[in-house]
């Protein structure tokens, strides 16, 4: 990743405005590993986040004309990534009700290697009900919740990227918190008794 100092930052930003392809290639350069975590997170599909990260900076330089200078070009991208990947969940989502009788979660972890089989197992169970707690969530929810939990962003950077007001925002997340725990439950009674 490229670092650059805010006045560097927007001389680059400005230099992309109007057209110059190698200083737009220096921002891909310097958000790109920022945009692929968030896309990951909210995917949960390596392919499906570099697709995702990909067609999200065809977007944002296709758009570069209506960002405005005042703004951070990094929420603004972060929209943009949230927006692809809400695309991404609800092409999925489309798919999965098509073809509901063939979605086995469980098949689709792949058991980690390991001597002992007990573990492998316990692990591969931990992954499923993970994924299928996360894919509970409402596009929305997972945004919010990877935006604040996976990347560490505030209320106000949720907003901007989300386009939702404070309240919203912050419900989103404990909404998504509230779902996660109380999926993730019987993991944490079984810990115990193990």
């Amino acid at each position: 990743m490229i670092q650059m100092d805010a006045f560097e930052a927007a001389a680059v930003l400005a230099q992309a405005r109007q057209g110059d392809t190698e200083a737009f290639r220096v921002l891909v350069e310097h958000h790109s590993q920022a945009a692929f975590r968030l896309a990951y997170r909210m995917t949960g599909n390596e392919q499906d986040a570099e697709d995702v990260v990909q067609e999200s900076f065809l977007r944002a330089y296709r758009h570069l004309g209506r960002f405005e200078q005042r703004a951070n070009f990094a929420t603004w991208l972060h929209r943009i990534v949230v927006n692809c990947a809400l695309d991404v969940l609800n092409a999925r989502r489309a798919k999965r009700e098509q073809m509901k009788e063939t979605l086995d979660v469980a098949n689709s972890v792949a058991a980690p290697r390991t001597d002992r089989p007990d573990r492998a197992a316990e692990g591969s169970e931990i992954t499923a009900r993970v994924a299928l707690a996360l894919d509970q969530l409402t596009p929305q929810e997972r945004a919010a919740f990877s935006l604040r939990h996976f990347e560490g962003r505030s209320i106000q950077e949720i907003c901007a990227a989300l386009g939702l007001g404070t309240s919203a925002a912050k419900q989103a997340v404990f909404r998504a918190v509230k779902k996660l725990r109380a999926s993730l439950a019987p993991l944490h009674r079984q810990e115990f008794r193990s």
